[in-house]
């Protein structure tokens, strides 16, 4: 079963059917003609009743059906329920498999005061932060005494940008904190921050860890996020370009040392800031499989989904074939993510019914998507991600030219996909007919006005 619905849940659906597992799907009232339902073998209601987001974190429901319909393991795929330790643990005591680390690893990695505190541990350097989630305003209002201003608040029990506030001075701060705490609690049902000290214009590098029962833990490199809007990541490329060798290495070995000291099992995520002067800084674990996992498995070859489903079988990694110094780079891979969003207004998330849709096709290009189909309705409930294009290649700008040729062949109307002009311009700055690739620290230099990014 896959507790999630849309393009992830189809991915897992995939990866399953390959291997020869019957799928079951759930889905809200609101969902009831939505691919991911039509993908599985089973499906079934959740949530009668409740708001299209609350069908989804309604843990009695989903394991109502699993114990129901004799489910073996359960894939949380991303968001919703899937760094809930309650909700691994809701899977164990039913006698259902959870697809991710133990309940233990999923509560340390979630809490992301007390996965700092793992990472100074394991001897990974750290950005100034709160030992504790805060309180109270009065605390953010020390902490920004002691270590100056910019600060930016993190919502403690979740990710994917959400509950996240930069502050720039004291005029800022409470209008800033309590947005970050309705974020929060709107998000992930906890409205709990913490406080750090914000990096300028860093590099977001994630690198990606595989984990088995018997101790063994391996990294797959790791992915440049540095593009994003509103701390939301727009394109995500591996390998990191011009990413120094000797960085590369302890990105890799400090992901290694705090997933073996935590016990990691499963797929998983470690992120890092890398400031103007190459020092890099431990931010989080997200212990799931991420949306761009994509650009691992075709740098690497490694099918994710696969390694998650067989590690929970209790297969170990050597097994597998996953031994660290058999996975290599090949290549180089792009994911952009097209969104339904209207320029006209801030970028706010756009609905409707898609009355033409042409996709980009053709060699080196891979979609992940789920309603991406002429006809398809267009929720205000969910997240804005129509389809995931990603793009691969011998090297950066081959994989950029044909990533610049399937955005250029998209055509969506009825709803709007005001990110693809976005998305084009950045990444024909990386091909060879653009202009020289200049790394900033935030991303890519490019001819889209500053604003269109946190910069």
């Amino acid at each position: 079963m896959v507790a999630n619905r849309g393009e992830i849940a189809i991915r897992v659906f995939r990866a399953c059917t390959e291997l020869g597992i019957r799928t079951v799907a759930v889905y809200s009232e609101q969902d009831t003609g939505q691919m991911h339902r039509q993908k599985a073998d089973e499906a079934y209601l959740i949530g009668r009743g409740l708001s299209p987001v609350a069908a989804y974190l309604h843990i009695p429901d989903i394991i109502k059906v699993a114990k129901e319909n004799n489910v073996d393991a359960i894939h949380p795929g991303y968001g919703f329920l899937s760094e809930r330790a309650d909700f691994a643990q809701a899977c164990a005591d039913a006698g259902v498999r959870f697809i991710g680390p133990s309940p233990e690893v999923v509560r340390k990695m979630g809490d992301k005061v007390e996965a700092r505190a793992l990472a100074i541990k394991a001897g990974v350097p750290v950005v100034s932060g709160t030992d504790a989630p805060i309180s109270s305003l009065q605390e953010a209002e020390e902490f920004a005494k002691t270590y100056s201003f910019p600060i930016i608040f993190k919502a403690a029990y979740g990710g994917g940008g959400r509950g996240m506030r930069v502050v720039r001075d004291y005029e800022e701060l409470e209008e800033n904190y309590q947005r970050a705490y309705s974020e929060a609690l709107a998000a992930f049902g906890n409205g709990s921050l913490f406080v750090e000290k914000f990096i300028e214009k860093p590099r977001h590098i994630e690198v990606q860890i595989l984990g088995d029962k018997y101790g063994n833990v391996i990294h797959l490199y790791e992915r440049d996020c540095s593009i994003q809007r509103r701390h939301q990541k727009v394109v995500e490329i591996a390998p990191a370009a011009q990413l120094d060798p000797h960085l590369r290495d302890r990105l890799t070995s400090d992901s290694v040392n705090l997933a073996k000291q935590v016990g990691y099992e499963n797929a998983g995520t470690v992120e890092f800031l890398v400031d103007k002067h190459g020092k890099h800084y431990f931010i989080e674990v997200n212990s799931r499989l991420q949306v761009e996992h994509t650009v691992t498995e075709e740098i690497t070859d490694v099918d994710l989904v696969h390694a998650q489903l067989r590690v929970c079988e209790g297969c170990s990694l050597p097994e597998l074939g996953l031994e660290q110094d058999k996975i290599q780079i090949n290549g180089c891979a792009i994911q952009c993510r097209v969104t339904t969003e209207d320029p006209s207004r801030g970028f706010q998330p756009d609905t409707g019914r898609i009355e033409v849709f042409r996709s980009g096709e053709g060699m080196g290009i891979r979609l992940d998507s789920a309603s991406a189909f002429q006809g398809a309705i267009i929720s205000p409930h969910y997240d804005s991600l129509l389809v995931k294009v990603i793009a691969s290649g011998k090297d950066l700008p081959t994989a950029a030219t044909k990533m610049h040729r399937a955005l250029t062949e998209f055509r969506v109307r009825g709803v709007k996909v005001g990110v693809k002009p976005i998305l084009k311009e950045v990444v024909a700055l990386m091909t060879p007919e653009g202009q020289k690739i200049r790394y900033m620290t935030i991303g890519y230099t490019t001819t889209v006005s500053p604003s269109i990014f946190d910069v």
